[in-house]
Formats: structure tokens, C-alpha cells, sequence
């Protein structure tokens, strides 16, 4: 059975997060490396859906 654990992040987080990893992918792109790895991360935080939710403690 797998655990499935959930990370919230603020809008300015995941814009902070976006920027980094463009910033990242076109260092490789002027390396003349591959990107693969990065643009797979890009579309799966882009696809990310946006929930409220109550922290109880």
C-alpha cells in the first residue's frame, strides 16, 4: 500500500517554484543538455489543482 502525502503551497511558493525550474531548464538548454526531467516537473506542478483547506492542531 502506498502513502499518499499532500504539500501545500502558497501562490507566491509556486511562482517562486515555476521560476526556479525555468531558470534551471534554460541553463541546460545553453549546455546543450537534455530538459526531460525538468519539463516533465513544469507540467505536473502546472497541472496541479488549486484546494482551500482547514489545518486543524
Amino acid at each position: 500500500m502506498k502513502n499518499k502525502y499532500y504539500v501545500a503551497f502558497t501562490d507566491e511558493d509556486k511562482h517562486s517554484i515555476i521560476t526556479c525550474l525555468i531558470d534551471k531548464r534554460n541553463e541546460l538548454i545553453s549546455q546543450g543538455k537534455y530538459t526531460d526531467g525538468i519539463d516533465e516537473l513544469l507540467i505536473k506542478f502546472g497541472k496541479c489543482k488549486k484546494r482551500k483547506f482547514n489545518i486543524v492542531g
